[in-house]
């Protein structure tokens, strides 16, 4: 197998065109040995001798794309990142929301959900504020462009540093929505029930369509290019109602992008025209 010292200029530059091909995600040569290392374990699956010999598999055989996917694309998310987001969520959108929907359902899509973390962050606030408001309903779509990773969020099972951290940030919660599973912690069906899966590809159209007073779109446009981000955030706007919420991560702002979001704090977006 070809090693990354080897690894030619025209290899590297075709596998991060494929990238983009599948995913939108702007790679730059600079990647090379993430490509290598997450590849790696894939050619010797296939028994394949050198990159070029799976850039040439994956464009060959359609079966293989899914697995391209899985090995290429980055799932790091956290409980409650960036408490901000969550204090927004629990102290002003869901009051708001229940003051002008009462007997509604609310409706969010978690729109790069990776392993999970995020949507059952969003589960337990919601968990919360029905404890106080009992009639109080939601629905959860989460989606991903990794079938392995969505795989991995349904099973709801988690250790390491995202439940240490989780611990010490929310003890209470891990009392009440986990249960023990060795040195893990699995979450609690309560939570899952609330929760379905699908695998999506964000430069894409939802379909079936969907509209939802709330998208979680955090820490995902940074991988895209200003042309793909555009088209990322055309293709969710009519998924997201005339009065809902765009949320994005802390180290994106689309005020650059001609796009139909308006401003309101950082991080938090609404649609134009919205009547608030």
């Amino acid at each position: 197998m070809e090693q990354a010292a080897t690894l030619s200029p025209a290899t590297l530059t075709a596998l991060i065109a494929l990238v983009r091909k599948h995913t939108g995600i702007a790679m730059t040569e600079r990647k090379s040995i993430l490509l290598e290392r997450r590849l790696q374990p894939r050619l010797r699956a296939l028994s394949l001798h050198s990159y070029q010999d799976y850039l040439d598999v994956v464009e060959r055989d359609g079966s293989e794309v899914p697995h391209f996917i899985d090995l290429v694309t980055t799932n790091d998310t956290l409980f409650f990142r960036t408490p901000q987001v969550w204090n927004y969520v629990a102290q002003q959108f869901l009051p708001q929301w229940w003051r002008q929907h009462h007997g509604q359902c609310l409706q969010i899509w978690s729109a790069a959900a990776a392993s999970g973390e995020e949507l059952y962050s969003i589960a337990m606030l919601c968990e919360q504020f029905q404890l106080g408001h009992p009639s109080f309903r939601y629905q959860i779509l989460a989606t991903d462009i990794s079938g392995q990773i969505l795989e991995q969020a349904r099973a709801g099972v988690y250790g390491g540093r995202s439940v240490e951290r989780l611990r010490v940030s929310h003890p209470a919660f891990v009392k009440k929505y986990f249960s023990a599973e060795g040195d893990s912690l699995r979450v609690l069906d309560a939570l899952k029930k609330q929760v379905s899966f699908a695998s999506h590809n964000l430069l894409l159209p939802l379909r079936p369509a969907q509209q939802f007073d709330l998208i979680f779109l955090r820490n995902v446009l940074i991988y895209f290019d200003a042309e793909h981000q555009h088209t990322v955030l055309h293709q969710a706007r009519p998924s997201l109602k005339p009065n809902g919420r765009l949320i994005l991560g802390e180290s994106e702002t689309i005020s650059r992008l001609d796009t139909d979001y308006v401003f309101e704090t950082p991080m938090i977006y609404y649609p134009s025209g919205a009547m608030l």
